[in-house]
C-alpha cells in the first residue's frame, strides 16, 4: 500500500509542508527526528519527548538486532510496546553503524559480515535480514540496506560504493514486499493498539526508504538517485552525510540530489546536522532530518540557544542565575538557572545530562515547529517574516 503523503504548501524558496500519514502518527512536516540508538533517547524519558513535540524518533537497527534481539522484540509485540512509544518511529538499516566498524567487517556482493563491538561474535547483514530485522522491529519507516561511502573516498571507490547500494536497494525493496505484512502489529485487532491512546491506524502498511548514495561526487549522485526513483520507493533519503566532509559539500550533496527526486514523496536527509543547517535544508524543501547531535553535545555540556552555541562547564556560568536560553520556553529553562545547569556538570550528575538534552531537543523542535509556522501563511505574509 502506498504511503499517503500530503503536501499542503511549497514556498517559492523550496521549502514545503506536508503531511506524512503512517500507522502510528500523522507527523507534520519539516520534522526533526531525536535519534534513540538502543530503544531510548538518551537520558530523555518518553513522557518528555512527547512533551516537547516529538512526533517520530528512530531506532537502531543494528544495536537493537545485537542487544535485545529483534526476535525478542517482535514476542513483546514489536518496538513500539517495548519502549512504551505511542507515536511514529523509523529505523535504519544498519548500514552505517557497520561502516562504523571498519576494521571489523568484510563486503561482499551478498552483504557484510562483522565482528560484534559488543562480544566479537560474528554476524552476517545481507538486505533481506535487514529488512527481516525491521519489519519484527516494526517500526513505520524501514531503510533499504545500503553501503556508506566514508570521506574522503576516491572515485573509484565512492562507485564501488554506489554499486552495492543499488544491488542491495532492488533486494531490499523486494523482500520488504513480499514480507511486510509480517510486522508485529498487522493483526491487531480493531486496527487499533493499546499505546496508540484510541487512535485509529491511518495505514496498517509499514514503508519503505531507499538512500540515495555517490560521495561527494554529483554525476554518481544524479546516477543514484534516478535509478533508486525507478525502483518506486515510498521515500527517499539522502545518506553519506556527515562523515567528515566540509559543509559546504554536504550543501552542494543536498541540492544536487533534491530537484530529482519525486515531489510527491518525502525526502529525508540522515545524520544532519546543527541548528542553522537544519533550519537551511528544511527550508531548501527537506522534509525529514535526524541527528545525534542535540544529545551528544547536551552531555558534554555544548547547549544550542537563540543567541548560539553555549558550553556551560565556563566558569563565568558558576553564578549566573539567568535561565539557559530567556527566550526558550522549555521546562528547564522556565526552572532551572545557567548556574545550577554548570554545577550538575561539574559536580557529574546524571541529571545534568537529561536537562541538557531536554533543552537542546526543545532547540531542534521549536525550530522545526517555526519552520512549519512560517510555511503555513499566505505566500506573501511568509514572504514578509524574512525581511529585517
Amino acid at each position: 500500500m502506498a504511503l499517503e503523503f500530503n503536501l499542503l504548501r511549497e514556498d517559492p524558496s523550496g521549502g514545503r509542508r506536508a503531511q506524512l500519514h503512517l500507522p502510528h502518527q500523522t507527523v507534520e512536516t519539516p520534522v526533526f527526528m531525536p535519534v534513540g540508538t538502543a530503544g531510548s533517547v538518551k537520558a530523555v524519558p518518553q513522557d518528555v519527548l512527547e512533551s516537547l513535540g516529538a512526533q517520530i524518533i528512530l531506532g537502531n537497527t543494528y544495536h537493537l538486532y545485537l542487544r535485545p534481539g529483534h526476535e525478542a522484540i517482535r514476542r513483546m509485540g514489536g518496538l513500539h510496546r517495548f519502549i512504551s512509544w505511542p507515536r511514529a518511529m523509523l529505523t535504519d538499516s544498519g548500514g552505517f553503524q557497520v561502516y562504523s566498524l571498519a576494521e571489523l567487517r568484510k563486503i561482499s556482493n551478498e552483504g557484510v559480515t562483522f565482528r560484534s563491538h559488543l562480544d566479537g561474535s560474528t554476524h552476517v547483514f545481507t538486505p533481506e535480514h535487514s529488512m527481516d530485522v525491521q519489519i519484527a522491529l516494526g517500526a513505520d519507516i524501514c531503510m533499504a540496506f545500503d553501503e556508506c561511502t566514508e570521506y574522503p573516498a576516491t572515485r573509484e571507490r565512492a562507485r564501488e560504493s554506489l554499486r552495492l547500494t543499488m544491488l542491495w536497494a532492488e533486494r531490499s525493496l523486494s523482500h520488504f514486499r513480499a514480507h511486510q505484512h509480517e510486522v508485529p502489529w498487522a493483526n491487531e485487532p480493531a486496527n487499533r493498539d493499546p499505546h496508540e491512546r484510541g487512535r485509529v491506524r491511518k495505514s496498517r502498511y509499514m514503508q519503505c526508504f531507499a538512500i540515495v548514495q555517490g560521495g561527494v561526487y554529483p554525476d554518481l549522485r544524479r546516477e543514484s538517485a534516478e535509478r533508486l526513483v525507478e525502483m518506486d520507493f515510498d521515500g527517499y533519503a539522502i545518506g553519506g552525510l556527515s562523515v567528515g566532509e566540509p559543509r559546504e559539500a554536504t550543501l552542494e550533496v543536498i541540492s544536487e540530489v533534491l530537484p530529482l527526486l519525486p515531489r510527491n514523496k518525502p525526502r529525508y536527509v540522515m545524520g544532519v546536522g546543527y541548528p542553522d543547517e537544519i533550519e537551511l535544508y528544511a527550508r531548501m524543501g527537506v522534509d525529514m532530518m535526524d541527528c545525534v547531535l542535540p544529545t551528544r553535545a547536551a552531555r558534554h555540556g555544548l547547549l544550542f540557544t537563540s543567541e548560539g552555541r553555549l558550553n556551560i562547564k565556563n566558569r563565568k556560568y558558576a553564578e549566573d542565575q539567568n535561565p539557559l536560553d530567556p527566550a526558550c520556553a522549555c521546562m528547564v529553562c522556565r526552572r532551572y538557572s545557567r548556574a545550577y545547569l554548570r554545577h550538575l556538570m561539574q559536580a557529574g550528575e546524571p541529571l545534568a545530562g537529561t536537562l541538557n538534552s531536554i533543552h537542546n531537543l526543545a532547540h531542534y523542535l521549536g525550530i522545526m515547529q517555526r519552520v512549519r509556522n512560517s510555511l503555513a501563511l499566505p505566500a506573501q505574509a511568509s514572504a514578509s517574516t524574512s525581511e529585517p
